[in-house]
């Protein structure tokens, strides 16, 4: 992949992606290495973190804990087919349980029925079969049918990935 720079701007923000890519440092301010090391002041580097977040250019700072090596290696995708009208209700409250991680509303399709996808991790198969229960109890006579994909292997999962910078 090649990436073009064109504004001076541009190279600031590669450098950015590069530092960040693989996650901040755990230090106990982060934010003044990174400033450190793209040659800006703290406000700086946070408003442009900023900006780039307004743009869309980064979806979301936040920390990633791996849920293997805190002993979560069981997980189940929970889908549900959720009546249209009980979404909004119905998504809000699957989503707010301290067990989902993820939780979104995919459009049906001729093949799959299933609209509403709820992500859980536990300790045990036992652990995920509850939580599939209790959220079969939430959303009572709301869902018509329901399914839980279990992952069978670890995927990696990153994000964009460039390149160091020579300069």
């Amino acid at each position: 992949m090649s990436v073009c720079i064109s504004r001076p701007e541009d190279t600031l923000i590669q450098r950015l992606i590069v530092l960040t890519q693989a996650g901040l440092p755990l230090l106990d301010d982060p934010w003044a290495w990174l400033a450190e090391q793209l040659g800006l002041n703290i406000d700086a580097t946070l408003d442009l973190l900023k900006r780039l977040q307004a743009e869309g250019a980064i979806r979301r700072i936040a920390a990633v804990p791996n849920h293997y090596r805190l002993g979560y290696r069981h997980n189940g995708m929970t889908v549900w087919d959720i009546r249209d009208t009980d979404m909004p209700r119905l998504g809000a409250l699957i989503g707010a349980q301290p067990f989902v991680s993820h939780c979104y509303r995919r459009p049906r399709r001729s093949a799959w029925r299933y609209n509403l996808f709820a992500m859980v991790h536990g300790r045990s198969s036992e652990e995920i079969n509850s939580y599939r229960e209790h959220l079969r109890y939430l959303l009572g006579d709301a869902c018509v049918a329901d399914d839980m994909l279990v992952s069978s292997r670890i995927l990696k999962k990153t994000g964009v990935r460039l390149p160091p910078t020579s300069r």
